[in-house]
């Protein structure tokens, strides 16, 4: 489906020109999303990067899933954001790492923490895998702009990433479309024979 330019790097797998797509809605504190992450870099990747079977015909996108529902949501995938600007070719890495440490973020954990200390446990994360001039945009893109109520720097690209889900009826993660519609049948709990059957069936190129 169609991509902000600002966001290309959400393409974590294939090629950008690939004919098949598969939309995967994904959120940083749902630990459902953080089991299909796995499976995602394990069996998926391969796949559809070089030298898989279906490389050139599949490409894999992550869509920021934010649940309000997890109070933390909207700040981790602020974080996300800022690395698709700050260090894009790390976004999966960093994606990885979230959600890797997801519990730290989880509503008990975070119940005491203000805005500003999750943004910097972030940034902590971010210092894993980018560097420390990156990380420098990193929290310069996750500061506040002057004006009472105008968000951060990434706030234009959160808004984009939510209307999409909305337009498209996203409501939970996580969620895959194929070739955009809804994949009911893909699961977190999908392993190598369930991808492997699925990629068979619908690629047609």
């Amino acid at each position: 489906m169609a991509l902000q330019p600002s966001l290309r790097s959400t393409i974590i797998a294939g090629t950008h020109d690939a004919p098949h797509t598969l939309d995967i809605f994904l959120d940083y504190v749902c630990p459902f999303s953080a089991k299909l992450s796995l499976a995602i870099d394990s069996i998926l990747k391969p796949l559809v990067d070089v030298g898989g079977l279906y490389y050139g015909k599949v490409k894999v996108i992550m869509r920021l899933q934010v649940q309000p529902w997890h109070a933390t949501s909207t700040y981790t995938h602020e974080a996300g954001l800022a690395v698709v600007h700050a260090a894009p070719e790390k976004f999966w890495t960093f994606s990885l790492a979230l959600f890797k440490q997801q519990a730290e973020f989880f509503d008990g954990p975070s119940s005491n923490m203000t805005p500003l200390q999750i943004r910097e446990k972030l940034a902590s994360i971010a210092a894993q895998v980018i560097t420390e001039e990156q990380v420098a945009m990193f929290k310069d893109l996750l500061k506040l702009k002057p004006t009472p109520n105008g968000g951060i720097g990434v706030t234009d690209d959160l808004k984009y990433t939510i209307k999409f889900a909305r337009q498209n009826g996203v409501h939970v993660s996580p969620t895959a479309l194929w070739d955009g519609l809804i994949a009911n049948q893909i699961s977190s709990s999908w392993g190598e024979k369930e991808w492997t059957e699925f990629l068979a069936k619908n690629v047609v190129v």
